[in-house]
């Protein structure tokens, strides 16, 4: 298989997992798309350093989420993130703003803030498993569930605050 046809196979088995958890973690359609392309670079000239102790989806989504950080370390993001009047010129122009602005779960998952809606997206955007989230993050797997509930319970406020019965 050629380098192409490697990346091509890729993208299109995570290219859109990816996506959504980037755009989810970074609340910027653009950004997101710019650490998916980063991720894929990241990836392809690591590859061969890939131990497979872990899928590669795996080991893809730690990436992104690494990738995903090192933008949010930026005083550029920090800044655009801390002045809303910023942050909102831009969010016509996202294409999937309108679905979130309708959906109380994921504005509920926007709310959290970047660790709880971190382990929120893998566990059921990405259907990754506890085990595989504790890689991801570098927790055992005591802690990964644990945060997972004490997010899952964060969620679980937010929705009712908003009016809708979470039982």
């Amino acid at each position: 298989m050629s380098e192409e046809q490697f990346l091509e196979r890729l993208m299109h088995e995570y290219g859109d997992g990816l996506l959504r958890t980037c755009y989810l973690y970074l609340k910027d359609y653009q950004l997101a798309e710019d650490a998916v392309q980063e991720t894929f670079i990241k990836a392809m000239k690591s590859y061969e350093s890939f131990e497979h102790k872990s899928s590669e989806k795996t080991w893809l989504m730690r990436i992104a989420i690494n990738c995903c950080k090192n933008v949010m370390r930026t005083k550029w993001f920090r800044t655009r993130q801390n002045n809303p009047e910023n942050h909102m010129n831009g969010i016509n122009d996202d294409p999937i703003n309108d679905f979130l602005e309708k959906d109380s779960v994921s504005s509920a998952i926007m709310a959290l803030n970047a660790d709880d809606r971190q382990i929120i997206v893998l566990y059921y955007y990405q259907e990754l498993s506890v085990k595989e989230i504790a890689i991801i993050i570098g927790k055992s797997e005591n802690t990964t569930m644990q945060r997972l509930n004490r997010a899952r319970g964060k969620m679980k406020k937010i929705l009712t605050e908003a009016g809708y019965d979470t039982k």
